[in-house]
């Protein structure tokens, strides 16, 4: 009977023979709300990978033992991309090359600090947003939930306005969408500003997204209003 499935944003396979290692790291992580489970050598680690899909895995890599480095390197070559964490007792460059050119995505050095290691489980263990609550368009993301926005490798940060401005520009993509529409939808029925005020902020938006040479996304329709669509 194969084990039961744990919830993959809380399972932490814990890799060492060493129980002076595994044990305050399992003692810790279930403190923090984690599900540690202790394998105690690299074959039976890949067994439990497989049938527990830990969202994270942390190698005990002792000196000179290249378990952890096999482990690794099978984990990759069976299209495995959970995250793997190497705690390692040295530093060397050799040391570090060959952990993650075995596909490692982390290390850390002994001695053990619980405030470190914590933080990286954390980083690693991040729950991913949801795709219902991404907006995308071309190569450009929303995140509704950090209100930023994404275009290739960059985050732009964004005010209130200018979210809720590209969010419904997104909403409505090659919509031409009129200044009344617009103020409506943004800033409200009753809103008595400045009548420029949509193209101020559509000037805001685009000197964020087209930096770095990004194409302009924005259109304006004179005479009408905006258009969210690629030229």
């Amino acid at each position: 009977m194969s084990a039961p499935l744990l919830d993959r944003n809380t399972c932490v396979l814990v890799v060492g023979a060493d129980e002076s290692f595994s044990r305050p790291l399992s003692l810790d992580l279930k403190a923090s709300g984690y599900a540690p489970v202790v394998a105690s050598d690299a074959i039976l680690a890949l067994r439990q990978t497989e049938e527990l899909q830990p969202g994270l895995i942390v190698v005990d890599r002792e000196s000179g033992q290249q378990a952890g480095v096999w482990l690794c390197g099978n984990l990759r070559r069976s299209g495995n991309r959970a995250p793997v964490l190497m705690v390692m007792d040295s530093e060397t460059i050799a040391d570090r090359a060959a952990c993650l050119e075995a596909g490692a995505d982390d290390y850390l050095l002994k001695p053990y600090r619980c405030e470190e290691f914590l933080k990286r489980v954390r980083f690693y263990l991040q729950p991913e947003t949801p795709e219902v609550d991404r907006l995308r368009f071309a190569d450009l993301i929303l995140d509704l939930s950090s209100r930023r926005a994404f275009r290739g490798q960059r985050t732009i940060e964004l005010t209130m306005k200018e979210f809720e401005l590209l969010k419904f520009l997104m909403e409505h993509p090659r919509e031409v969408l009129s200044r009344d529409r617009i103020l409506e939808n943004v800033w409200g029925y009753d809103f008595l500003g400045e009548s420029n005020v949509i193209e101020v902020y559509v000037r805001y938006l685009r000197l964020k997204l087209e930096d770095d040479d990004g194409k302009r996304l924005i259109q304006t329709v004179r005479g009408v209003g905006y258009v969210l669509r690629e030229v």
